[in-house]
């Protein structure tokens, strides 16, 4: 079979990684737009589940992941004039750079044809292919091509947020909230290697616009919010990729479904097909997850004798059923950032843990649990606890094996 996937992020490299395990026959190929070693964005996260599934279909990239990955034990809050406080959970964080260097270097071992600098005027030249799998991100050309048939629609959400990144490398998952003039400005941060952290800076239209970012460039943008932030950032610089072409990465979220998610012989993966709100920090996740939904559908369509029409449809069906959970998560997370202003006066015990129940209500023992864990001592308890869960996790995955052999 000869698959082209449109877009060399995690989607169309961890598919064309598991078509060709699936079946070293196929003929598989990455078009990335970028040239080889570029990439925008900074960190990702991912927690226990997408490990628990990488694990499972390849062993090899798993490892490698793993390995890379930095790990991070709570989520600490930090509010002007509140005590700082944390919440449970831990999870882990990988360069978007070091991640695609693990998946490319992974497909090349099995024989993907990856290719870079691919577009001609704006869009890909494909091969002829059985089968087309659009995972070039949010804004997806190949998508657009079809708009009609597909039926895209776009929400945008109210808040403004722009994705930098920082030489300052922050001890955990962290967001903090700073009071300006012009109102409520926050960000959320966590390191993803040992030089280097994420900061995505977020606020309402209302104070983006007091703070004049709709008229200062990156460069100027970014030397406004190190001055906002000065208490977080130890000295270190914030740095906007977008500065060297003298624009800005301030936008607004735009969250994207699809009628259709098949056209003939394309597929989309993805962003392409569906986009959740980064507030809550599976975008990677889930795109990682559609590819190994179609990789099953293809297999198991392939072993029945399914035309490419069912195929799609069984992996469409599959993606949809697993997404409406966290879309809905998202859906709230947002709103909650949205409202953050509203929020602002409560106790610092009580702000945090709003924050932390921002995508549905919990029991009440979930509140009690939050407050006893706010000293050193309960804090500690919690986080040995938790480790002991990642190890026994981990232990657990090193023993699986591939779904593909």
């Amino acid at each position: 079979m000869r698959i082209t996937c449109v877009g060399g992020g995690p989607a169309g490299l961890y598919f064309a990684v598991l078509a060709k395990l699936a079946d070293p026959h196929h003929r598989v190929t990455v078009l990335e737009r970028n040239p080889a070693g570029v990439t925008y964005g900074w960190g990702v996260v991912f927690w226990d589940d997408l490990l628990d599934d990488l694990f499972r279909y390849d062993p090899v990239s798993a490892r490698r992941i793993w390995d890379a990955a930095y790990k991070w034990d709570e989520y600490e809050v930090r509010c002007t004039g509140k005590d700082v406080t944390h919440l449970p959970g831990y999870g882990f964080s990988l360069g978007r750079h070091r991640l695609l260097d693990i998946l490319g270097e992974r497909a090349a071992e099995l024989g993907v044809d990856v290719r870079y600098s691919t577009e001609s005027a704006g869009r890909p030249v494909l091969p002829p292919a059985d089968l087309v799998v659009a995972c070039d991100g949010a804004g997806s050309r190949l998508r657009d091509q079809a708009a009609e048939h597909f039926g895209a629609e776009i929400e945008t959400g109210r808040n403004k947020y722009i994705w930098l990144g920082t030489p300052h490398v922050f001890r955990t998952f962290t967001f903090g909230f700073e009071r300006t003039h012009a109102g409520w400005i926050w960000y959320h941060a966590y390191p993803f290697s040992r030089d280097a952290s994420t900061f995505i800076v977020e606020c309402t239209p209302e104070t983006w616009a007091a703070l004049e970012f709709d008229r200062l460039d990156a460069a100027a943008g970014c030397a406004r919010l190190e001055s906002i932030f000065a208490a977080h950032l130890d000295g270190r610089p914030l740095i906007d990729h977008r500065a060297t072409s003298g624009g800005t990465g301030w936008m607004s979220f735009r969250r994207i479904t699809n009628r259709r998610w098949d056209h003939g012989v394309v597929a989309l993966l993805g962003d392409a097909a569906h986009t959740t709100h980064f507030a809550i920090g599976s975008g990677t996740k889930l795109a990682m997850q559609d590819a190994m939904a179609l990789a099953d559908a293809l297999a198991a369509g392939s072993a029945a004798g399914e035309d490419l029409a069912a195929v799609l449809e069984r992996y469409e069906h599959r993606r949809r059923s697993a997404l409406l959970p966290l879309q809905r998560a998202a859906l709230a997370s947002s709103t909650w950032f949205e409202r953050m202003p509203s929020y602002a006066d409560l106790p610092a015990k009580q702000f945090s843990y709003a924050l932390s129940n921002r995508r549905g209500d919990y029991p009440l023992w979930r509140y009690v649990l939050h407050v006893t864990t706010q000293t050193a001592v309960t804090r500690a308890m919690l986080r040995g606890a938790l480790s002991a869960r990642r190890r026994h996790r981990a232990r657990r995955r090193l023993h699986e094996r591939s779904t593909y052999g």
